[in-house]
């Protein structure tokens, strides 16, 4: 907060509603989880719970109206699924509580993150170059055509803090899947497969979001509020 407000940020009070929330939703979380791990079934419902939570605040970033978010659950889902089926269905994850919360809470709230980047920057990017979308519409194009050649090169930026994750592990960061199998008693071989396999299917799932979220902006599908009226053409 004194960064914040020393800086200009003007994102003291967001700092500090942040802090608060995470201290509250942890301790309440963590009460939550202990029953749910001992089942399957409840940890399923828990995987749910996350799921919808990831695509509400996912739509509520993105400032589409709330009879959007089947489209944004589909961008999210479009990148967890595949990436949660074939972890556990291949037994590389085990499919149990302790299996399964903590690959799915990763995989959700990192595809949550690359809606969220791709869809803001495909609507700043319509809005600060709408001229191009039209020109584009003047050259005979459908409008999710046009749009899409207006939004496409904003993928690889909200991609870039995924890949520079990826690129950077074991050299700037540890993350949480190697430390924890660390803590957990396993050998750094074993910390740094189960860090691999996160890595990589955090990778596959933030394209496969990003490619379904850009193509539902372009389509209209998804339309933040201040463009309603005048996009699409």
């Amino acid at each position: 907060m004194t960064a914040s407000y020393v800086g200009r940020l003007g994102v003291e009070r967001n700092h500090l509603t942040a802090a608060v929330r995470a201290v509250v939703q942890l301790a309440l979380v963590s009460l939550v989880i202990t029953v749910a791990l001992r089942s399957l079934w409840l940890s399923l419902a828990f995987v749910a719970v996350m799921f919808l939570v990831a695509a509400v605040t996912s739509q509520g970033r993105l400032g589409v109206p709330r009879t959007s978010l089947p489209w944004v659950m589909l961008a999210v889902a479009a990148g967890a699924v595949p990436v949660l089926v074939l972890v556990l269905a291949s037994g590389v994850v085990p499919f149990n509580g302790p299996g399964v919360l903590p690959i799915a809470g990763i995989v959700i709230g990192n595809t949550m993150t690359a809606a969220t980047l791709t869809g803001r920057r495909a609507f700043d990017e319509i809005t600060g170059h709408f001229g191009s979308y039209e020109a584009g519409l003047a050259l005979g194009l459908d409008s999710p055509a046009a749009a899409y050649e207006v939004v496409q090169p904003t993928a690889k930026e909200a991609l870039t803090p995924g890949l520079d994750q990826t690129r950077t592990v074991g050299l700037v960061t540890l993350p949480g899947a190697y430390i924890g199998v660390l803590l957990g008693g396993g050998t750094a071989l074993e910390a740094g497969a189960a860090q691999v396999l996160v890595l990589l299917g955090l990778m596959a799932g933030q394209a496969l979001t990003a490619a379904v979220l850009l193509r539902l902006v372009a389509g209209a599908r998804l339309v933040r509020a201040d463009l309603a009226g005048r996009y699409p053409r």
